[in-house]
C-alpha cells in the first residue's frame, strides 16, 4: 500500500463540491482522513476565494492511476478555466512530494497537521 496526500479546492459552489469530493474520495480510498476546511484567497490575486481541504490515505493504485482518478472526478463536476468547481491535486505519493510550489503555501502548512 502507498500513502497519499490529496489537496481539494473549489471556488464555485465550494461547500457542495468539497462535500461531494470528500464523499467520492471516501469511496475511492477507504479509511481516508480529512482536514478541516479553510477559506483562502486565490494565489493569482483575482479576489476570488477558494475552500480548501487536505486528505490522507492509502492505496494499492499506481501514482498514474490515482492521478487519472482525480482528473475523472474533476471532469465529473464540469470544471472549466473560469470556474474551478473542483481541483484535486495529488500532493504526495509514497513519500514523494509533488506540486512542490504548493507545499510552502500557508493553507497547506495550516492544514497538514490535521491529517498527519
Amino acid at each position: 500500500m502507498f500513502n497519499v496526500i490529496i489537496a481539494l479546492g473549489s471556488n464555485s459552489c465550494p461547500a457542495a463540491h468539497i462535500h461531494w469530493a470528500s464523499q467520492w474520495l471516501s469511496q475511492a480510498f477507504p479509511g481516508i482522513r480529512f482536514s478541516r476546511t479553510l477559506w483562502t484567497p486565490d494565489v493569482k490575486g483575482t479576489g476570488r476565494f477558494y475552500m480548501n481541504r487536505l486528505a490522507a490515505g492509502t492505496t494499492a493504485l499506481s501514482r498514474e492511476a490515482v492521478e487519472q482518478l482525480l482528473k475523472q472526478a474533476e471532469a465529473a463536476t464540469r470544471r472549466s478555466a473560469d470556474s474551478v468547481t473542483l481541483d484535486l491535486d495529488l500532493m504526495q505519493y509514497d513519500g514523494e512530494r509533488l506540486h512542490l510550489k504548493d507545499w510552502p503555501r500557508p493553507y497547506i502548512q495550516q492544514l497538514i497537521p490535521d491529517i498527519l
